[in-house]
């Protein structure tokens, strides 16, 4: 599995710990900050500075007006699955400006989430690209936002010109259940594209 592994202790009867990274990415102010603060056992690790009137002028607020802060560089959130298995959780920064961080991030990681909302559906375009361009597996989870129009999944997928397999659920990114319900959906679809044969 991605993210490699270390041994416990120093006998050979020890079992491998394995670790798995996952990337959660997104536009500004879609919820990757929410999602691993409710999914996470830990205190999630957040670097989060407040907006100013300077960032202003270089990041569009538009459809998230009352957000005060920002991820500059990342969140951090961690599940233990076994005792010998342990998910690590990476929200990657939302704004243009601070995507060179996501090289950084994505190496070892097994596979996304990109978060969308509907609202505002366009700025999950980087994010998808992204990962299609590194052939990296990764879901779409749609976040659901109070007063935002519901779509179907079809009409998403169609708008965001998706293949029929990949998946993509709805979620609600406060929510510990349903944001456990998107990381188990990566994690059968990272699965599935393994399980896929070669083409030659």
């Amino acid at each position: 599995m991605a993210y490699g592994g270390f041994e416990a202790g120093g006998g050979g009867a020890a079992r491998q710990h394995r670790a798995i990274k996952i990337l959660l990415a997104g536009g500004f102010g879609v919820g990757k900050t929410t999602l691993v603060g409710a999914v996470s056992e830990i205190r999630p690790l957040r670097t989060e500075e407040p907006l100013t009137e300077s960032s202003a002028l270089v990041d569009s607020t538009a459809g998230v007006e009352r957000k005060t802060t920002t991820t500059v560089a990342m969140d951090f959130g961690r599940i233990t699955l076994r005792d010998d298995l342990v998910l690590y959780l990476f929200g990657t920064p939302g704004q243009e400006r601070f995507w060179f961080m996501w090289d950084e991030l994505v190496v070892g990681a097994l596979g996304a989430v990109v978060l969308a909302d509907t609202r505002r559906l366009a700025d999950c375009f980087p994010a998808i690209d992204y990962f299609e361009r590194r052939d990296i597996p990764f879901v779409v989870a749609l976040n659901r936002f109070q007063g935002s129009r519901e779509y179907s999944i079809d009409d998403v997928r169609a708008a965001l010109d998706l293949e029929p397999s990949l998946p993509i659920v709805m979620c609600d990114a406060r929510s510990r259940e349903s944001s456990k319900d998107v990381l188990i959906t990566l994690i059968e679809h990272v699965l599935s594209v393994a399980d896929e044969p070669v083409s030659s």
